[in-house]
């Protein structure tokens, strides 16, 4: 009963977001005025930000999750890791393909390796490493304690990224909301970013629960089939 009301939850909080995306597509199209120097280009800002801070959100979670299961052994725990880091490979995508199609306009060029597109790159191969990881063992349970690690060791790159604007030399501008003297935007680009922020979140949310039922119920079923086996 609790996996189903999971599954329910997830496939809600998704379809609100989906419907939350659109609002924010019309919102960046139609609503929200064209920055001065870079152009309707700039719009893409409101997609490629909140990806960005999703995929941190869903890591940072993963690794919080992966480090209470080195501690208590609990295996609800694993399997939240594991949900997590995939939506934040699937929201790293997302930033990563966003990203150089804006910086073909706005830089001249798709990629280059400036300290902030260097970083996120390697929270994504890191991340890619978490699943070959739990799958380098013939043994599961040791396999899942090397993941964790490893997701541990990959958030560790995220307060890096967020200041390695500040730290180094970088096409990208500095921060223009997460700042200590509040946020630079006018306020109608504020309202458009923070609300594709929660919309995003929401997408995740619901794909966690959703994804996080599935694998409670493949649990479940191994659990079964090992009991059937003896």
């Amino acid at each position: 009963m609790a996996t189903a009301g999971m599954r329910r939850g997830g496939t809600a909080l998704t379809l609100v977001g989906l419907a939350g995306l659109v609002f924010v597509y019309w919102m960046s199209f139609f609503w929200v005025s064209t920055e001065i120097n870079q152009g309707v280009v700039q719009r893409i800002f409101y997609v490629h930000v909140p990806a960005a801070w999703t995929s941190f959100m869903a890591f940072g979670f993963s690794a919080l999750a992966s480090a209470m299961y080195l501690w208590l052994r609990d295996d609800r725990l694993d399997r939240a890791a594991l949900c997590a880091a995939e939506g934040g490979l699937v929201f790293g995508t997302i930033v990563l393909t966003t990203g150089p199609l804006w910086g073909k306009i706005a830089w001249g060029t798709y990629w280059t390796w400036e300290p902030r597109l260097t970083l996120t790159l390697l929270l994504w191969f890191i991340f890619v490493g978490y699943f070959m990881v739990r799958n380098s063992t013939e043994d599961p349970e040791k396999g899942k304690r090397f993941a964790a690690v490893v997701a541990i060791i990959g958030a560790l790159d995220i307060p890096f990224i967020h200041m390695s604007v500040i730290w180094f030399r970088s096409l990208h501008p500095e921060p223009v909301v997460a700042k200590p003297d509040g946020p630079s935007l006018p306020a109608d680009m504020l309202t458009t970013l923070l609300t594709s922020l929660a919309v995003f979140t929401v997408i995740f949310l619901g794909l966690f629960l959703y994804r996080y039922a599935l694998e409670g119920l493949r649990a479940e079923a191994d659990l079964r089939s090992r009991s059937t086996a003896t």
